[in-house]
């Protein structure tokens, strides 16, 4: 006779294998002697202890590990990374779309001038700024789920007003609307995941928001090549459609509706994403009891942000956020095409931009692959290391440039440089500062400190991205890219006087470091970070 096992014990074995190097993929048993003894009270010790577990220990892949009774879960994590597609397309759009914009092959009824590019590129981050302040109210009033629902329409209805423009006034609506939902949906992402993924697989499907925020960045510079920004945007609008059609197959979290006290509607939403035959009872039972224990922290959330045992992790959470964004990338994201086309590079500027985004992508998987091996501050060394030195090579060729000096036999440059500065930052200064948000901040301030620092980053992105133009026009394009790495190299002695490393150890260890044995609540621990390069 077959039984399933609770999902607890399930979990358990996945947890031993893995800590023996192995993924959990294979079968389970569990065979009751009751058929053979007839059912002989004496034996239900041993009954109990009579688990015939199969598991292959291999090193096939970690695919097998994850689609291993977890159909729903991966469905989840899909779904809201459609939405993360939608994302990295809106945070990439002005870098072809200005471009077209600012040509004389577009027939346009308006004039786009270079300061006012400027502001269709930067109203999005800033607009966004506004989403995250938003997006904690949303999702503890509406809920997860209708939260990031609730940011399709907008999307689609963001993308139709822009391509349909008849003037500026309508682009920077549009773009406000974009930024917004953007906002909401970088704060509201990882908490979903965060709240229904089961910790064995957290890293795996929690890549998936990232890779597909990328896509979405890809899929605008490759579309940007054919089309004008009319069309581009339009295009834009068709994509958080099939985002719309499956948010409604997911339910809400359990831990949302057990704030609520909606405890039926709790364990039917925990049995989707286990799966049926899976017992969730003491997995229901946990996140009730973490939920009274979370809820006296949230109390008590506010006075705690300024002791000094709470100041620290907050402001090394903030410094690198601070340092992600001014090392430019928003910069070179925003605007790929039009510093390859300053940079007269021999490379046609729309095929770099291309390789750029490639490049970006495939670095998520290089990213995901060695996060764990080499260490957070590793990678933070490696990733300010080779920012630093292609900013200055960057801003040595653009200074050679402006001495009417011939670089066609160094056009190569240009690109090389971007490249390798892309894997730079997709390896640390990218992930690591979202990563760590999670594993630093103390509990009983998580919410409100990780707001703050989510609500610093798109500010640091809005000012890199408004005031970009400005300082070509001021230092010039050498000057700016120089001045980035600077930031680059500062942000090097910040990572190696300030910043904890974390590989390896417990959460619980973590935080009492800073601010003593607190038993962590964050529904977003451990998360890898979301989409794109922001």
């Amino acid at each position: 006779m077959e039984r399933d096992r609770p999902c607890s014990d399930l979990l358990s074995a996945r947890k031993r294998a893995r800590t023996e190097g192995h993924f959990y993929s294979g079968t389970r048993k569990e065979e009751d002697d009751d058929d053979d003894d007839g059912g002989d009270d004496n034996d239900d010790d041993d009954d109990n202890d009579d688990h015939v577990e199969k598991i292959n220990v291999s090193f096939t892949t970690s695919f097998d590990y994850i689609i291993d009774g977890m159909h729903e879960e991966i469905l989840a994590a899909l779904t809201l990374s459609l939405g993360s597609l939608v994302v990295g397309y809106s945070t990439s759009y002005t870098s072809p779309a200005l471009v077209s914009m600012q040509s004389n092959e577009t027939e346009m009824t308006f004039e786009v001038t270079k300061q006012m590019g400027m502001w269709i590129g930067s109203i999005m981050p800033l607009s966004a700024l506004f989403g995250g302040i938003a997006g904690g109210p949303f999702i503890e009033y509406f809920g997860r789920r209708n939260t990031i629902l609730g940011t399709a329409v907008p999307f689609i209805v963001a993308w139709v007003l822009i391509g349909l423009a008849q003037n500026i006034p309508m682009i920077l609506i549009g773009r406000s609307i974009c930024g917004f939902c953007v906002g909401i949906t970088s704060l509201s992402l990882p908490v979903y995941l965060g709240e229904t993924i089961q910790p064995e697989v957290r890293g795996s499907l929690g890549l998936l928001p990232t890779a597909f925020g990328n896509t979405g960045i890809l899929m605008c510079f490759i579309a940007g090549m054919y089309l004008n920004w009319r069309y581009l945007a339009l295009f834009g609008s068709t994509l958080p459609i099939p985002f719309l059609v499956l948010m409604f197959a997911i339910p809400e979290t359990p831990r949302w509706y057990i704030s609520k006290g909606k405890t039926k509607r709790a364990r039917k939403s925990l049995q989707w994403l286990r799966g049926k035959n899976v017992d969730i009872t003491e997995e229901l039972t946990t996140i009730e009891e973490l939920h009274v224990e979370s809820e006296r922290d949230i109390q008590d959330g506010l006075s705690e942000l300024l002791k000094p045992n709470h100041v620290k992790p907050i402001l090394i959470s903030l410094g690198l956020m601070f340092f992600q964004q001014m090392s430019g990338i928003n910069a070179v994201i925003f605007y790929t095409v039009q510093i390859f086309k300053d940079a007269g590079s021999t490379v046609d500027e729309n095929i770099s931009t291309i390789i750029v985004g490639i490049v970006n992508f495939l670095s998520t998987f290089i990213a995901a692959a060695v996060i764990d091996k080499l260490g957070r501050k590793m990678l933070l060394y490696i990733s300010g290391v080779s920012m630093v030195i292609t900013l200055l090579s960057l801003g040595s060729y653009f200074y050679v440039k402006t001495g009417d000096t011939d670089v066609s036999n160094i056009g190569w440059i240009p690109l090389i440089s971007l490249i390798v500065y892309v894997i730079g930052f997709s390896l640390g200064f990218g992930p690591i500062p979202w990563l760590m948000m999670g594993e630093i901040l103390p509990a009983r301030i998580r919410g409100t400190a990780a707001s703050i620092a989510t609500a610093f980053n798109w500010t640091c992105t809005f000012v890199v991205t408004k005031t970009y133009e400005d300082f070509k026009e001021l230092i010039g394009a050498y000057g700016t890219f120089w001045f980035f790495g600077i930031i680059c190299a500062i942000g090097l002695i910040f990572v190696n006087v300030c910043v904890p490393e974390t590989r390896g150890r417990s959460l619980e260890e973590i935080e009492k470091r800073f601010a003593g044995p607190v038993r962590r609540m964050s529904a977003v621990a451990n998360m890898k970070p979301t989409p794109m390069a922001v």
